[in-house]
């Protein structure tokens, strides 16, 4: 009756191998759902990235405040008889005393 009762038992851990252990198993499992869940993260902070690009592109086409805003920025243009004065944050010579 031992040796029954022992085989059932070694069967039964043999058949739970591959449920824990094996590939497809409980870790296997965990794993997707950890990795899912930084996909799913990861999409989140790109579908927000995506909406303000989008508002950007739909203001370049609609108005001309961003284009204005963007030239003066990125190109430093001034508009037609305006003053455009440019200050240093560290003086170029320092004086001796």
């Amino acid at each position: 009756m031992k040796i029954v009762t022992v085989t059932l038992g070694l069967l039964i851990l043999l058949l739970q191998y591959p449920l824990w252990l094996g590939k497809g198993g409980w870790r296997d499992v965990f794993d997707y759902r950890q990795a899912l869940n930084d996909q799913v993260k990861q999409n989140e902070g790109d579908r927000f990235v995506n909406s303000q690009i989008k508002a950007e592109i739909l203001d370049l086409k609609t108005g001309l405040d961003e284009i204005e805003e963007s030239a003066r920025s990125d190109l430093g243009m001034i508009k037609e008889g305006e003053v455009f004065f440019k200050t240093l944050d560290k003086p170029l010579i320092e004086a001796s005393n």
